[in-house]
């Protein structure tokens, strides 16, 4: 099985006709991924060819549900856009929103998800490398060739994180790989995929990356305590970041011993989950675990 995406998803792309939507549909199309459409009033009724395959331009997101049957949208869309992009898929309802785009400023960001609220869409970002269940289906720009099928669920704040234990542990393999974006707020936090995964009958283990700042890794930590009865290993990226500085992405900020590395490490600890101090350290934690 998978979480939020499956080899039945039928993916939109808003802003398909765009540089970085065309390249990376052609890496989802190329990986499997059901994609049925794109996304851009300017061009709607028009067609985008990738290699052996034509996809239809349609105007809305509503548009593109009608008449394809489509359940995702991933959306390349500039950042002064995105956050109508986003509210115009969630009205649409469209089940899962993967919102590629870095740069959102962060009260459109609280806007669209404000208005999601109560709503069917699951929104996945913004800033983020999207999400990929190997073998099945691709929604975003993860590489798909680096791991495979398998028994790990792995939530990441980090891209590159992700896919550095996506790789580590391509002897193992993933159900689900979920990057949620780094910015200070997001639509997908930690315990969602969490929770998630700990209902997934094929999940066997779940690997958590956190990065400084904040306290979504502490909150994730007691969420693991009281809910979660499957193996936690975690990393949390920014060990040598200096006080005060913005590291990367958005949310990165250490203000005094809040949201330090070390703090977040001793909180997930605590409660029995396995943190090791690279990332190599962190799939060699994993590995002992799923072969004990």
């Amino acid at each position: 099985m998978a979480i939020f995406l499956d080899e039945h998803s039928r993916v939109v792309v808003q802003g398909m006709t765009g540089s970085e939507g065309s390249k990376h549909t052609r890496r989802m199309l190329a990986a499997g991924t059901q994609v049925v459409g794109g996304v851009n009033a300017r061009k709607a009724g028009t067609s985008v060819a990738f290699d052996d395959t034509s996809l239809p331009v349609f105007g809305t997101v509503a548009e593109a549900m009608e008449k394809t049957g489509a359940n995702v949208s991933v959306l390349f869309v500039p950042p002064a856009f995105t956050g109508d992009a986003v509210i115009e898929a969630v009205d649409a309802g469209i089940g899962l929103a993967v919102v590629i785009t870095e740069g959102v400023p962060v009260h459109d960001t609280a806007r669209f998800w404000a208005h999601a609220q109560g709503k069917s869409t699951r929104i996945i970002g913004p800033n983020c490398p999207g999400i990929i269940s190997p073998g099945k289906s691709n929604a975003g720009i993860i590489p798909a060739d680096i791991t495979k099928p398998g028994s790990i669920g792995l939530v990441s704040k980090s891209g590159t994180l992700t896919y550095q234990l996506m790789h580590e542990l391509k002897d193992f393999g993933f159900t689900t790989c979920v990057g949620i974006g780094g910015d200070p707020i997001v639509g997908t936090t930690h315990i969602d995929a969490i929770a998630a995964f700990e209902a997934d009958p094929e999940t066997e283990l779940i690997v958590m990356i956190g990065e400084i700042g904040g306290d979504a890794e502490e909150r994730a930590a007691e969420f693991v305590r009281d809910n979660v009865s499957k193996p936690v290993v975690g990393y949390v990226a920014g060990f040598t970041a200096p006080e005060g500085k913005t590291m990367g992405h958005a949310g990165a900020i250490v203000s005094g011993s809040s949201g330090t590395a070390e703090a977040k490490k001793l909180a997930m600890e605590s409660v029995g989950i396995k943190v090791g101090k690279t990332p190599s350290e962190t799939a060699a934690l994993a590995r002992a675990l799923l072969t004990s």
